[in-house]
């Protein structure tokens, strides 16, 4: 009967650990299984895995393209349409309240209200920046800009 006390793995599942430089008699003496001589037969020697045996390297062979600015600002664009679904009139259209309504997604990215649509009624809408032709019809609806 199988019990706890008297479980085994089965056989030649477990293995002695190689015991290498104890002695030519273990099999694993003399070179202790590293061959003859070279780069991996020595103490800390290892082929780094970029290294491809002195050809020029894959990271060298290709064109280096491009350039990163360090100063580039990412603006979330929102639409004047987008705040016609999501905002009744006179109420205050603030980041922490566009990402509430899911107009944005990352809550410290800045904000850009475009003209794209119409709006009808006032909001007081505060924002990074704006576009000159969000500005003219916010205004004409009686709505107040203020950029933060």
């Amino acid at each position: 009967m199988i019990s706890l006390n008297n479980l085994k793995p089965p056989y030649g599942a477990i293995r002695k650990k190689k015991r290498v430089g104890r002695g030519d008699g273990s099999g694993h003496g003399n070179t202790c299984g590293r061959g003859q001589k070279g780069q991996k037969a020595r103490s800390g020697g290892q082929v780094k895995p970029y290294f491809e045996g002195g050809q020029m390297p894959l990271y060298r062979r290709l064109p280096k393209r491009g350039f990163k600015n360090i100063f580039k600002e990412e603006f979330a664009i929102i639409n004047i349409r987008d705040l016609v679904k999501k905002f009744r009139e006179n109420e205050e259209v603030t980041p922490e309240k566009l990402l509430e309504v899911g107009l944005i997604k990352k809550k410290n990215k800045r904000i850009k209200l475009l003209g794209d649509g119409d709006i009808s009624f006032p909001l007081l809408i505060k924002v990074h920046k704006i576009s000159q032709q969000a500005k003219s019809k916010i205004e004409a609806a009686g709505g107040r800009i203020e950029v933060i």
